[in-house]
């Protein structure tokens, strides 16, 4: 079942949208594909530590946290990956990292990928690891009233070549 306190804000807010049950999947590329649901598409939370503060950092599925342009971005060397036992504790409701997006009611600041604000309408994680909601983009907007900057790359891997390269997701 979707963490109730999440229910109740979207009901509260008069907001539409769906949920989706698939089988258990734990990485966003099982997700999306257990769910039919495009790597755009898809927003993961990811959290991030800013100078020792907890953060929300939500991008498309299919894309990276570019931690060199957070530093920029907020003029601190002080910007890492937090630890599954730095955050597990402050979402009690939700399994360890199937936390939807939503910082304000976790009291945490939410920064979002510019890349993300594109889509008519996003999927994530409803605080387990077998349920989604899917809600537009816009309503997300409004009621987290999150940060957007420019933070993500997309993976790309070249015929032929094993090493990983990355290129700037415009």
């Amino acid at each position: 079942m979707p963490v109730k306190k999440l229910i109740h804000f979207l009901d509260d807010n008069q907001v539409k949208y769906i949920t989706i049950r698939h089988s258990s999947a734990f990485t966003t590329q099982e997700i999306a594909a257990k769910a039919h649901i495009s790597g755009k598409e898809l927003a993961k939370t990811v959290m991030i530590k800013i100078q020792g503060k907890m953060a929300m950092a939500v991008l498309p599925a299919s894309l990276i946290i570019d931690f060199e342009s957070l530093k920029k971005i907020f003029g601190t060397s002080n910007v890492m990956l937090a630890t599954e036992n730095e955050f597990k504790n402050r979402f009690p409701d939700c399994e360890l990292g199937a936390m939807p997006p939503f910082g304000n009611l976790y009291d945490m600041e939410v920064y979002v990928a510019e890349t993300l604000t594109g889509e008519k309408e996003i999927a994530f994680n409803a605080g387990s690891h077998v349920e989604l909601i899917k809600l537009s983009y816009k309503d997300y907007q409004r009621l987290v009233k999150p940060r957007i900057f420019k933070f993500s790359w997309k993976p790309v891997s070249l015929p032929g070549d094993p090493s990983e390269r990355w290129e700037e997701e415009l």
